[in-house]
């Protein structure tokens, strides 16, 4: 992350400088600027694009091939940023493995910048000509306004939606405008830049850089004014210009560091493919492994600045066949034809997946999902299915229904939305978070049953609760709080025949850690429960599923590179427990019309939680079980609802 901070810092000191000394003024003359940047970086950029996707289809599983196509696909298009904007950044989707591209979103930020950048500073050249003021004084004034606006709003989406804030091409604008910024101002004189006190501001400039990099973590909220460490420090060492013995210029001349600065865009390039790939062939990485990345990255980088970066920019600057637009264009379209046809292929493998898929839930499979548990059917005690029937690939995708309807308030909870489902006469609602939603598959089925209308209450990471939660963000901790009175709102006053809620306590209550956060995240519920019973409503509490991701990313990632899953994948129900405040104080009100079903034994057998049972994987992530497993449990869970509905009711 660090890195990156320097590389678009410098980025907008060199191309600003460049721009400065000669300003185009004619559409020829925007063309040549773009065809050099064309020359000087899609050569290398798009054979590791393109040498990824191979080496993804070849060594990965299946289960990887889609995300990392179409964000290969993105990032040929030098759109990356934005694509990961509008995924990754969703809750339900954010244990899903970084893809073997993902550090190309930097480099769509650097290369969007390209292709504003000129018309941005041509804009300013030509009004303070027309007003016959100083060019380069107009341009320091734009663009130093750029740099305000663009960290004033940093700072704000950082405090309200860092996710989004982190990949925004208007959040990151003032770091490259800075870097621009220092190209317009006046540079020092060589008095200080020659003496110990340029040098001191040279090496706190760096200091700036090295602090970051120690201090901040992934728990820092970023980009915000925290991003203001490592680029005000780039931005520090570059003005000044130290040439003092003293000074970083004597480490950084020094020829390890002007060998990595030389190939340090083919390092960028190559270093995270190398890291997501190998564990494919290798499994985790060790300490030996990490040195081997380090130095395959470097000879890659090697042969890539000199067979490719510099013969490819001499190539395009005298061929009159290869020209930069040509290169540009079939290269372009050879990694998204090629990332095209993988993204396909693994859609229809799915699909015939689905098929069989389809076929078990239908009921031609024995031993079929929660069939197989040994205690819940005898003749499966000793056969259960042991081949995928509901592959990685389909399992990382097999949610509720919730998830296509978009039935989730998402952070920062402004809207509300709710479903429906089934149209019987009972009004069920299912209330709480995603450990809420993945029950519904089951719920749909047993609606048919029993005659109900089901209603949603579903909301991503927040729980309805009297404790105030710690979010990143106050608007989400006030949003969170407020849609918990409004749901109290909606089902407290009798409007439902049952309520049916589940939690995962993902956020710690204000004031605490999650170390700490149990006993008052009790006392929530403890009011919240006070104020549902009162509607004398029957409540029914399912206790969260063992959660995985306190030894395991991701279950069907998991599951696709074992050679054993259930040997590989599974985990003991001591490591994958996790606290449930919610059911623990519902515990205490078993008169109050409040019931507890416990669905641990559903998901562990003798202390060992299967990450595969019955042909199904259980979790589509690290804490969210598969829909398909959720409805092949449908009998399990009917039975045990009707239990807690006898004794409350």
């Amino acid at each position: 992350m660090r890195y990156r901070k320097l590389r678009l810092n410098i980025s907008g000191f060199l191309i600003t400088s460049h721009l400065i000394k000669h300003p185009p003024r004619k559409p020829a003359e925007y063309g040549n600027f773009w065809l050099r940047r064309i020359k000087r970086l899609i050569p290398a950029s798009m054979l590791v694009l393109f040498s990824t996707v191979v080496a993804v289809r070849v060594l990965a599983p299946e289960s990887f091939w889609r995300d990392n196509a179409l964000q290969s696909i993105a990032s040929a298009f030098y759109s990356q940023n934005w694509y990961l904007l509008a995924t990754s950044v969703d809750y339900m989707a954010e244990d899903n493995a970084p893809t073997a591209v993902q550090h190309y979103w930097s480099l769509a930020v650097e290369e969007q910048f390209y292709l504003l950048w000129p018309l941005c500073i041509a804009a300013l050249w030509w009004f303070a000509v027309r007003r016959k003021l100083i060019p380069k004084r107009i341009v320091l004034v734009g663009v130093s306004l750029i740099v305000v606006l663009s960290c004033a709003y940093s700072i704000y989406l950082t405090s309200v939606e860092p996710g989004v804030a982190y990949f925004s091409t208007f959040t990151r604008a003032w770091e490259l405008a800075l870097g621009a910024v220092v190209a317009l101002v006046p540079t020092p004189r060589k008095r200080l830049s020659s003496s110990l006190a340029g040098a001191a501001i040279a090496w706190v400039g760096i200091a700036g850089i090295i602090g970051a990099g120690i201090a901040f973590d992934s728990s820092t909220p970023f980009p915000g004014y925290q991003a203001a460490l490592p680029v005000v420090g780039t931005g520090l060492a570059i003005w000044v210009a130290a040439t003092s013995r003293y000074s970083p210029t004597t480490l950084l001349s020094s020829r390890p560091f002007q060998f990595l600065g030389a190939h340090s865009y083919s390092i960028y390039l190559w270093h995270w493919p190398i890291i997501v790939s190998l564990p494919f062939v290798s499994g985790s990485l060790g300490a030996l492994d990490l040195v081997g990345v380090a130095l395959a990255t470097i000879a890659l980088s090697m042969l890539t600045k000199k067979y490719v970066e510099d013969a490819f920019r001499k190539t395009l600057d005298v061929s009159p066949l290869v020209t930069a637009l040509r290169f540009l264009v079939v290269a372009t379209a050879s990694v998204a034809l090629v990332a095209g046809g993988v993204a396909t292929e693994a859609h229809l493998r799915e699909q015939t997946a689905n098929v069989s898929l389809e076929a078990a839930l239908q009921g031609s499979v024995p031993c079929f999902g929660a069939a197989a548990l040994p205690d819940r059917n005898g003749a499966c005690q000793h056969q259960p299915k042991k081949e995928l029937i509901l592959s990685p690939a389909l399992a990382k995708d097999d949610k509720s229904a919730a998830y296509a309807d978009s039935c989730w308030s998402t952070e920062p909870y402004e809207k509300k939305p709710t479903c429906t489902y089934g149209t019987g006469k009972t009004k069920v609602a299912l209330v709480g978070n995603s450990h809420a939603g993945h029950w519904l598959p089951a719920l749909e089925e047993m609606a048919a049953e029993k005659d109900w209308t089901i209603t949603t209450y579903l909301v991503s990471r927040c729980n309805p609760t009297h404790a105030p939660l710690k979010f990143d963000a106050d608007v989400k901790s006030q949003g969170c709080a407020d849609y918990g009175k409004w749901v109290l709102d909606q089902t407290a006053n009798g409007q439902f025949d049952l309520i049916i809620t589940s939690e995962r306590q993902s956020v710690p209550v204000v004031g605490h850690s999650m170390a700490t956060t149990e006993a008052p995240a009790r006392d929530g519920y403890d009011e919240y429960l006070d104020q549902w019973t009162a509607s004398d409503t029957p409540i029914v509490v399912i206790r969260d599923t063992p959660y995985p991701g306190a030894t395991l990313p991701n279950i069907p990632d998991c599951v696709a590179t074992a050679t054993d899953a259930n040997a590989q994948c599974s985990g003991s129900s001591d490591r994958w427990e996790w606290m449930d405040p919610l059911a623990e104080e519902a515990e205490e009100r078993a008169k109050d019309k409040v019931a507890v079903i416990d669905p641990t034994k559903y998901f562990c057998q003798e202390g060992t939680c299967p990450a595969v049972i019955g042909g199904v994987v259980v979790y589509f992530d690290a804490s969210h079980i598969t829909a398909t497993y959720a409805k092949t449990l449908t009998p399990f869970l009917e039975k045990d609802l009707d239990m807690a509905l006898r004794k409350i009711t």
